[in-house]
């Protein structure tokens, strides 16, 4: 797939960047979502935090959201695997039912 040359700007700083083409969207899309959420937690005015430990939280936040995600995935794939094993049981029992 072709790549295409974009910018980023997080925090201030910009980013440059070599993407497939077509996924421009998803990039930007991520970078007002990241700096959104930098705006947000620096209106805290933490105490002696500076642009490192925003982004630091900003990491953890998103990270979080990643791993939630994937565990509710995994929950769901468990949920599939039992829903399977009912329907071959009751497939095993209709066909013993059968004269």
């Amino acid at each position: 797939m072709a790549k295409q040359a974009i910018t980023l700007k997080i925090a201030g700083k910009s980013y440059p960047f070599n993407i497939e083409s077509g996924k421009e969207e998803i990039y930007r899309l991520a970078e007002r979502e990241v700096n959104s959420y930098l705006a947000l937690i620096k209106q805290q005015h933490i105490k002696n935090w500076n642009d490192q430990d925003y982004l630091a939280m900003a990491a953890l936040k998103f990270a979080i959201a990643n791993v939630g995600m994937r565990q509710s995935r995994e929950i769901d794939s468990e949920d599939m695997k039992q829903l399977e094993k009912i329907g071959t049981e009751i497939d095993e029992y209709l066909n013993t039912l059968k004269p």
